[in-house]
């Protein structure tokens, strides 16, 4: 795996998330999310809430930011957008998995060797949550 370009930086929203799928080391896919950070760079994170890792952060129209943090729609966590650290909620002090990125010439890049770049946008065969319906899960 190595340095393959996943949008130009533009493309990466500064009031929600851009996302994007990427494979493992076992062919799998996962989803990641791109965030624009105010210093002009980007940070990457795998589209998961740590809270319950099979509810996605950004379930296809970008997650939704407040204050500069990437927040879960399903229980209201709050994440750091340039550490995924959780700052509020029931996994506070959790961290969500990094994917490294690296910005050149206007472009990102996947840079992270446990990751091959597969497509932007969601991943139709995804298993995770796909409902914003806090309601639709009950957590017993």
């Amino acid at each position: 795996m190595g340095a393959e370009r996943i949008a130009a930086v533009d493309e990466v929203p500064a009031d929600d998330t851009f996302l994007y799928t990427v494979a493992d080391d076992a062919g799998e896919h996962r989803e990641a999310i791109l965030l624009s950070l105010s210093d002009g760079t980007v940070s990457s994170f795998l589209n998961y809430c740590m809270h319950w890792t099979d509810v996605k952060l950004d379930t296809g129209d970008g997650a939704p930011l407040r204050n500069g943090d990437v927040v879960c729609r399903k229980h209201a966590a709050t994440f750091e957008a340039d550490t995924g650290v959780c700052t509020h909620g029931p996994c506070e002090g959790a961290e969500l998995d990094p994917v490294a990125v690296d910005v050149r010439d206007g472009d990102v890049y996947l840079v992270d060797d446990d990751y091959e770049f597969v497509r932007t946008g969601a991943d139709a065969g995804d298993p995770a949550d796909l409902s914003t319906d806090p309601g639709a899960r009950l957590g017993f």
